[in-house]
């Protein structure tokens, strides 16, 4: 794989140092992408990068993750319009270990002379102190230079501090370091690291005498042109405890047609062959597409187990006949996850404990229905199910057997309105 073609095929390049493809053709080359640790897990915007980290390792090269262990700390101004608020030592550490377990699920650090390296910035600066930065790293650039970067300039009007106008010396040092221990000579990332990443450039001319490159991805836009990676909610992430794998699997699946062969081509690991057959094929089917990729990328980051489960709740709430069985056989965490996808209330403990009638249930201690006489017609028209058993009667009880994992019980209106009650 030719990786500079391999990006370009996939949209996915921006721009690149002149002569690189000439270095790459040559032998392994180690190149690294920057990861700070200001968010509590990874998100699909990082996931960008770690496509960039794993086509590089598939084209014969040596990926090199940089935890941003002291950059974190600082807070980098690229792409914002106000200062960042800093985050302290002990949330910034976590983050830094949680995202580091993320990153070794998704690249190969095992197996093979060109397996990952992960290296953390915080053992480059942990023990310098202020004036040996001053001296061996202030020296370096230019204030002029260092305001000519866009990152600095889209902030001269609403006011940059010296801690963020620093940022870009911690970068580039970064670069020079892994260029002088790792043998470092490239460095990735999004457009909007292109000035910080030329700075690094700089350092190793200046202070090494030596060449060193760079790449650059676009930032992703949807067809609509908002920023990829955003929802309703906030961010996608890479976490099942702040996005469920269901919620991670619906976002592929809910993308709009346009933006399905620009998400591909970013995120599969599959050949352009591959892909290009794909589409071809299935040109008329935009919707199987987005479920091919939707399947892949959750069995990526999450596992094959929950992408069983992702179907096993979506056949549950999409299913045309979907059965009891079906509903007992949920384990308690998918039963919180159609929780949150459809209307649920709460309920006392005690209520189900004593039985409450069906009735009362419906309209007075939830809002599944608006009135007692519509509860009454609605059981009369058989359109009521409690766990999928048809309620026959007005006069029935609901009680605490009917629980499912002893928290959840469905309640059905008909064949499209469902509900989720749990006891408290």
């Amino acid at each position: 794989m030719n990786f500079l073609e391999e990006l370009e095929w996939r949209g996915m390049l921006h721009d690149a140092t002149p002569g690189l493809d000439e270095v790459l053709a040559k032998g392994k080359v180690t190149g690294y992408i920057g990861f700070d640790p200001t968010a509590p897990a990874l998100t699909i915007g990082n996931f960008v990068q770690i496509m960039l980290l794993s086509l590089f390792q598939r084209s014969g090269h040596q990926p090199l993750v940089l935890m941003g262990g002291a950059t974190g700390r600082i807070g980098d101004p690229s792409g914002r319009d106000t200062e960042r608020e800093l985050k302290s030592f002990e949330e910034l550490d976590a983050n830094l270990e949680h995202q580091k377990q993320q990153i070794f699920n998704l690249l190969n650090f095992e197996d093979g002379p060109n397996k990952a390296l992960m290296v953390n910035n915080l053992d480059f600066y942990q023990n310098m102190n202020v004036l040996d930065f001053m001296r061996d790293v202030g020296k370096t650039l230019t204030v002029n230079y260092m305001l000519s970067k866009e990152s600095v300039q889209k902030r001269l009007d609403s006011g940059i501090s010296f801690t963020e106008f620093s940022y870009q010396l911690l970068q580039a040092y970064d670069f020079q370091v892994l260029y002088q221990k790792y043998n470092c000579i490239l460095q990735m990332g999004g457009s909007d690291q292109w000035g910080n990443i030329t700075s690094g450039g700089e350092f190793i001319r200046r202070n090494l005498g030596e060449k060193a490159y760079a790449v650059t991805t676009p930032l992703l836009t949807k067809a609509d042109g908002t920023k990829f990676g955003k929802s309703m909610g906030g961010n996608i992430w890479l976490d099942p405890e702040l996005t469920s794998p269901y919620q991670f699997y619906q976002f592929w699946i809910n993308a709009d047609d346009a933006d399905t062969p620009k998400f591909t081509r970013y995120f599969t690991l599959k050949s352009r062959e591959e892909i290009e057959a794909r589409e071809q094929e299935l040109a008329g089917n935009p919707q199987e597409l987005k479920r091919l990729l939707a399947e892949e990328l959750t069995i990526r980051v999450h596992s094959e187990e929950d992408y069983r489960s992702v179907l096993r709740v979506s056949e549950l709430l999409f299913g045309r006949s979907a059965t009891k069985g079906q509903l007992l056989e949920l384990a308690k965490g998918e039963l919180a996850t159609v929780a949150a996808e459809i209307p649920s209330f709460s309920v006392p403990r005690e209520l189900l404990a004593n039985g409450v009638n069906i009735v009362d249930l419906l309209a007075e201690h939830t809002e599944i229905l608006a009135s007692k006489g519509e509860a009454r017609r609605a059981i009369q028209g058989k359109a009521i199910s409690v766990n999928k058993d048809k309620v026959n009667s007005h006069e029935e009880t609901v009680n605490h057997e009917a629980l499912l994992h002893g928290k959840y019980i469905m309640v059905e209106n008909g064949k499209k309105n469902k509900f989720i009650v749990m006891a408290e």
